[in-house]
């Protein structure tokens, strides 16, 4: 049997799969192809889009397993994820099959042509349908074991277009606790916890097919992994925590990103002492850049109470507090080690011209007490059918459009580019820069959660990782020069970027011997940017 899946992508409040990351889901479904001893291939949306060849190649396959779904749109630079009006043009295998949260999206009509056109849908979650469902394609019988798959589908990431620059997205377990929010997706994912040892199995395994960066986001708070569930607000385990990392360390010693994704503010301010100990070992264990995604989505008690949102403000500013306290030291690779990154929700009930006005007095009250946050979503509500949110549908979002620009304008201008000059400031040496798009400027992230998008001046090689420090800001987004450059070569825009309209005199004073002879034009700051050599040029010698 020839078997392909096709990954359309993933975002979800707990999972993301837009590359450069790979979500769990294609992974589970290439190990559970293999263990009914089926070999499948993987491949990409943007892989079929780009060449026609492979279109034509699927159709000569016996099954066609498609995954994707955008619960949580944002902007991508690593990919475009499979949209809903591209899923009826691939019918492609012998049998098509679309898995994932694109699903819960659909509507009954759109549910019946994609049965019309030959691909069949799986509700969400889908693992388990899924498994059943090819076990009777294939006659056969065997065991559902998520944590099996995980581990024969480790070797996927060799296939992925990526690879090795390939971010793998851990499940360490499904569903939220809390599951009252009246807008989320997660309420449709049960609740499952996986044992620490399988998932450090499924991380080495991982590690040992070329795989150094990681992160633990496929759970709706990082804290609650290992906790104490018996009670309303689960207890964490400090200890356990402690443990699995030292565990992972063991296994895969030259990991360059360990991050994690949510965290439940709520868990925090509940548990402090707990929640403490927990942001020590993140702190210590984890790579720095790391940001803890708390889910605000609101800073007025109405909009709270009537959404059942799990934290109220005062929960989040615990949050903020503590993790500042021990995460905003600044690490290796020029970010600081841990800061939290807060989500806002536009169009929920209860909402009024008060709640902007009340989201914007919280955000002013962080900046004024100089707490740190690495990143502000602000995100329009998505309605999923199902959830209390569908009666409402986007009503609220259309009637309060003018508020949300106006809200966006001021958290982009007032708050996005002071707060960014706080976490990042100018000079500020940044490592390991991956380039995804080269031009003029070429824009490049680190490897991590939620990286910052850097516009480093000059053409560099897609693929390719550079230093640079930091020389100007976009409301969320940085400017850079590479370092460490050469005054005898270093472009009139790289200087000017640096040094204003000295530039001008730097060129006009080439060649230069050594770094002292372009310090007598800049002072210091040359010795940030520019080569420590004594020869820059061993022309310039040749010809004195």
């Amino acid at each position: 049997m020839r078997a392909a899946i096709l990954d359309g992508y993933v975002d979800e409040p707990s999972c993301l799969g837009v590359p450069p990351y790979l979500a769990p889901y294609p992974r589970y479904v290439y190990g559970m192809l293999k263990s009914l001893k089926v070999q499948p291939e993987y491949l990409t949306i943007d892989q079929l889009r780009e060449d026609p060849r492979i279109r034509s190649k699927l159709k000569g396959y016996d099954i066609l397993i498609i995954i994707g779904g955008i619960a949580v749109p944002g902007k991508y630079i690593g990919g475009n994820p499979l949209e809903k009006n591209e899923i009826f043009s691939l019918n492609l295998a012998k049998k098509n099959i679309l898995a994932g949260p694109l699903v819960v999206e659909l509507t009954k009509k759109e549910l019946e042509l994609l049965k019309d056109v030959n691909i069949q849908p799986l509700n969400f979650p889908f693992e388990k349908e899924l498994f059943d469902l090819l076990c009777r394609i294939l006659n056969c019988k065997a065991n559902f074991d998520v944590d099996k798959f995980s581990y024969l589908g480790a070797e996927v990431v060799k296939q992925h277009p990526d690879f090795p620059n390939v971010i793998c997205e851990i499940e360490t377990y499904r569903g939220c606790y809390w599951g009252r929010c009246s807008f989320c997706i997660e309420r449709f994912q049960g609740f499952w916890m996986r044992d620490a040892e399988n998932v450090v199995k499924e991380i080495s395994l991982l590690y040992e097919n070329g795989v150094r960066y990681f992160r633990l986001g496929r759970q709706t708070d990082f804290y609650t992994y290992l906790a104490d569930f018996s009670k309303e607000v689960p207890k964490p385990n400090p200890e356990s925590i402690k443990n699995f990392h030292r565990a992972i360390w063991e296994k895969c010693p030259k990991i360059k990103t360990l991050h994690l994704d949510n965290v439940n503010p709520k868990t925090i301010a509940e548990y402090p002492e707990e929640a403490q100990e927990i942001t020590k070992t993140i702190v210590l264990y984890q790579t720095p850049g790391n940001v803890a995604a708390m889910g605000l989505e609101s800073a007025d008690e109405k909009v709270i109470e009537k959404n059942s949102l799990c934290a109220d403000v005062e929960d989040v500013l615990k949050a903020i507090e503590l993790i500042n306290r021990y995460g905003a030291g600044t690490g290796y690779n020029g970010l600081p080690y841990f800061l939290p990154g807060i989500n806002f929700v536009i169009g929920l009930r209860g909402e009024s011209k008060e709640t902007f006005e009340k989201n914007i007095e919280f955000l002013r009250y962080l900046m004024e007490k100089n707490l740190l946050v690495r990143r502000i979503n602000l995100r329009q509500v998505k309605i999923f059918p199902n959830t209390p949110m569908e009666k409402v549908g986007y009503s609220i979002l259309k009637k309060h459009k003018n508020y949300f620009k106006y809200f966006k304008k001021v958290v982009r201008e007032e708050i996005d580019h002071e707060m960014l000059k706080k976490v990042v400031p100018k000079n500020r040496k940044l490592t390991d820069l991956r380039v995804e798009i080269s031009g003029e400027i070429s824009y490049a992230r680190q490897l991590a959660t939620y990286p910052l998008l850097v516009g480093i001046i000059g053409k560099y090689e897609k693929n390719s990782f550079i230093d640079a420090r930091v020389v100007d800001y976009g409301y969320r987004s940085l400017t850079a020069v590479k370092i460490p450059l050469d005054p005898n070569k270093a472009t009139f825009e790289e200087l000017r970027a640096i040094f204003g309209e000295k530039a001008k005199e730097i060129l006009l004073n080439r060649p230069y011997r050594d770094l002292g002879s372009i310090k007598e034009i800049v002072g210091n700051e040359a010795e940030q940017f520019f080569e420590h050599s004594s020869e820059y040029d061993s022309n310039v010698n040749k010809k004195n």
